[in-house]
């Protein structure tokens, strides 16, 4: 059995990241949940991921790699410090909006992705714009209005459909693909038409941990 460990700074991501193990039909994979919001909660307060923020999710995905085959970061706003827990740990960390950053950027063209917070707006522009540097992307990070409002407020089912929204507005402007940035995102898409259903990150992401884990 391949075991994941996921560090969430969401609740319910949790729920979306089993959900997305099942209909990715990824056989022998375990998955093992952390809940850190107090992580995220800071750097909303700071504004940005601090240098301390980032120092202690670092020792927390270390911590993580104790028990496990590889070690799965799914906040955004924190993906920095995946990278640098990864330089020295003894088993895969990964960030989970990499592999999400790699397929969009793909095929070139106009790529928007989307953020609710906007904590994520920086960390995920460095990442995307890397990945782009590949491919000739032209990548636009931009922020739902009133979306992680909806989210704290406890209004699912807003949040869902402002991010649908948002989508579906990128796509009526020109882009040729979407992609939402946060995992908390992911349930927005099957809201649209798979024609222009954006790409998220918790099913791409898993595929990528386990697939390092193996390699490893």
């Amino acid at each position: 059995m391949t075991r994941i460990a996921c560090l969430h700074t969401v609740a319910s991501n949790a729920a979306l990241f089993d959900e997305a193990l099942r209909a990715a039909g990824l056989a022998g994979v375990d998955l093992h949940h952390t809940l850190r919001a107090d992580l995220l909660a800071a750097a909303e307060r700071e504004g940005r991921l601090t240098p301390e923020i980032a120092a202690e999710t670092v020792a927390v995905l270390r911590g993580l790699c104790a028990e496990a085959d590889a070690v799965l970061l799914t906040c955004s706003t924190l993906g920095p410090a995946a990278e640098r827990a990864a330089l020295d740990a003894p088993i895969p960390v990964l960030r989970v909006d990499a592999a999400l950053a790699a397929e969009a950027v793909k095929a070139g063209g106009r790529v928007v992705v989307l953020c609710a917070v906007a904590t994520t707006v920086e960390p995920t522009r460095r990442l995307f714009e890397a990945a782009a540097q590949a491919t000739g992307a032209e990548v636009s990070v931009q922020v739902v209005p009133e979306a992680w409002e909806a989210f704290k407020a406890g209004e699912s089912d807003r949040y869902r459909t402002l991010v649908a929204r948002a989508a579906g507005t990128a796509r009526e402007d020109g882009a040729t693909q979407v992609a939402l940035a946060q995992a908390s995102m992911a349930g927005a898409a099957a809201l649209l038409s798979e024609a222009i259903r954006p790409l998220t990150s918790p099913t791409v992401g898993l595929a990528a941990a386990v697939a390092a884990s193996r390699m490893a």
